[in-house]
């Protein structure tokens, strides 16, 4: 899906996403959702106005300290619910 378009710029979804400091799973996501966020779909018309209109937005994000969006979810390494609290029903023989 990374070689699809959606800029007039030949901006690529992967580009977008880097741009925006974004993951392109993100991103991707939203296309197989048939939906996208009102904030994203502004932004990537803004970005197609501009070069139409041959300014370089590439420039002038490169200006602004985007800081990267935090992935959410259980995390790398991290799977199911948190084991706090838990008992362990199947106690290995050794503990017991």
């Amino acid at each position: 899906m990374e070689h699809l378009l959606i800029g007039k710029d030949g901006l690529t979804i992967r580009g977008f996403a880097a741009l925006i400091k974004m993951s392109r799973n993100s991103v991707t996501n939203y296309a197989r959702h048939g939906e996208v966020p009102s904030h994203l779909a502004a932004i990537a018309a803004l970005l197609g106005e501009m070069a139409e209109r041959k300014i370089d937005f590439r420039a002038v994000l490169a200006k602004i300290e985007i800081e990267p969006k935090k992935p959410r979810g259980a995390g790398p390494g991290k799977f199911g619910p948190d084991k706090l609290g838990q008992k362990n029903l199947f106690p290995s023989p050794s503990a017991q």
